[in-house]
């Protein structure tokens, strides 16, 4: 267990911590895991492709441009994301069933809920380089959340 406040304390010199931006979702309270990405702009398809692959301790960032208009998570991803050993979610946008949402096992960050769906064209990007909220999350680098916040580091941790 960590807390991402003594992780601040400890390793000051190695870490960025996002802007205080994000709302918690989800069962869980803190997770952490090795960042991939996806861009996308109120379309889900990159982030349904990515969740459907099996990971190790994964966490997803997803830059949705803070769009307020859509979700581009509901309750079906975050449970594939379950099955498939994905620990968090942090998104850049909105996100939306969150009742169910948290019930389910996985720790979600996100700006707001919006009950509408996303498209589903298969625009966007991934695995690059995503800049928000103050930070860059980078793949292959760690990102760790709790109810205190977001903060990234490029190498585990703990």
């Amino acid at each position: 267990m960590y807390f991402t406040a003594d992780l601040c304390d400890e390793f000051a010199e190695k870490i960025r911590v996002a802007d205080p931006i994000f709302k918690s979702y989800g069962a869980v309270q803190t997770f952490a895991g090795e960042i991939y990405t996806v861009k996308v702009h109120e379309d889900n398809a990159l982030v349904r492709e990515l969740l459907s692959r099996t990971v190790n301790a994964g966490v997803l960032v997803v830059d949705g441009g803070a769009s307020l208009h859509c979700a581009l998570v509901g309750d079906n991803l975050a449970n594939l994301a379950v099955k498939n050993g994905w620990q968090g979610i942090v998104v850049y946008g909105c996100i939306r069933d969150c009742a169910a949402i948290a019930q389910i096992d996985i720790g979600i960050k996100a700006l707001n809920t919006f009950p509408r769906k996303s498209i589903r064209k298969g625009h966007g990007e991934q695995n690059i380089p995503l800049s928000f909220a103050g930070v860059t999350f980078v793949p292959g680098h760690y990102l760790y959340a709790d109810a205190d916040g977001v903060l990234v580091a490029e190498q585990r941790l703990k």
